[in-house]
């Protein structure tokens, strides 16, 4: 689905809204995103920075069979898994998926 798609629907919808009365709405959340963006990304972990956060790198998957082909520059990320509060033990290549939680990169991979 385009992105002109999603601002065409959500303009609809605020214009149906608006068309209603007053006495006729009932409470209604509506959600605009400022743009197509990946959720998510495949990152390789890099090297350990402190407590809980690493250097992590994104990847771009290739074929069934192939090794994963880095990109970009590295960033830090926080593995939610492990405690805010105690140096961080997920060894260096490990491969995650990480999100965008306000201002920080997360992700999420228990420590064995």
């Amino acid at each position: 689905m385009s992105n002109g798609a999603n601002i065409t629907d959500g303009q609809e919808i605020l214009q149906r809204l608006s068309r209603r009365g007053m006495e006729e709405s009932s409470e209604i959340s509506v959600v605009a995103s400022p743009g197509a963006r990946a959720s998510g990304w495949a990152v390789k972990v890099k090297s350990h920075s402190s407590y809980n956060v690493y250097n992590v790198r994104a990847v771009e998957m290739g074929d069934a069979g192939s090794l994963p082909t880095e990109i970009g520059g590295e960033m830090e990320a926080v593995n939610l898994a492990e405690s805010f509060i105690d140096e961080g033990q997920l060894p260096v290549g490990t491969y995650a998926i990480m999100f965008k939680a306000g201002e920080k990169n997360v992700f999420h991979v228990p420590v064995q």
